[in-house]
């Protein structure tokens, strides 16, 4: 990792930013991936059993797993992409339940998202649904809809930007895995062409 990432997972660690999130693990830093990725993954926020638990984004609980199966339908390895949130925090409830994340708090971690797009040298850029989506256009505009654009490669900073929906078991009310595996797939030809 460079210093430059080694600094921003720093602050990172040290945000405070949210009365919300105290308490909860900024899930960002040399677990997330390698700079020099094929692809980069944004998705929503880390899960209460899943990064938050574990510090990996996308990882050891339900929606991880599906993310594994939908890489490793693309032939995606994961040491081979880097994966953030647009959150770097769990959002919950006041049920302790998962919770999608506010505005306020995307905005929040807008400068920290920035970065690392600009540190990640990916040529891809993936949008896990629509918050992830939402929060890469405040960082540049890009006209993209989730449900009217979902798959379609779009030129965006310099690199290519895709909208797909996210792993996890809400996403699927609008797209089934079967959809999903099959936008993974045309990612993988995406990631290819972008070499």
């Amino acid at each position: 990792m460079t210093a430059a990432f080694n600094a921003l997972a720093s602050e990172v660690q040290a945000c405070r930013r949210c009365s919300t999130m105290e308490g909860r693990r900024r899930v960002f830093g040399a677990a997330n991936g390698r700079l020099d990725a094929r692809v980069l993954f944004v998705a929503e926020a880390p899960g209460r059993l899943g990064g938050d638990r574990t510090g990996i984004p996308l990882c050891a609980d339900q929606t991880g797993r599906n993310f594994e199966l939908l890489l490793a339908g693309a032939g995606l390895a994961r040491d081979e992409v880097f994966v953030t949130n647009a959150v770097l925090c769990n959002p919950r409830a006041a049920s302790g339940n998962n919770r999608a994340p506010s505005r306020r708090e995307v905005v929040f971690c807008a400068g920290f998202l920035a970065r690392t797009v600009d540190l990640v040298a990916a040529p891809v850029v993936v949008a896990l649904g629509a918050i992830a989506l939402m929060a890469l256009g405040t960082l540049e505009a890009h006209g993209l809809t989730l449900r009217a654009h979902v798959g379609q490669p779009t030129r965006w900073r310099g690199r290519t930007l895709v909208a797909l929906y996210h792993p996890g078991a809400r996403a699927r009310i609008h797209r089934p895995l079967a959809a999903q595996q099959a936008d993974f797939r045309a990612l993988a030809a995406t990631i290819a062409a972008c070499r």
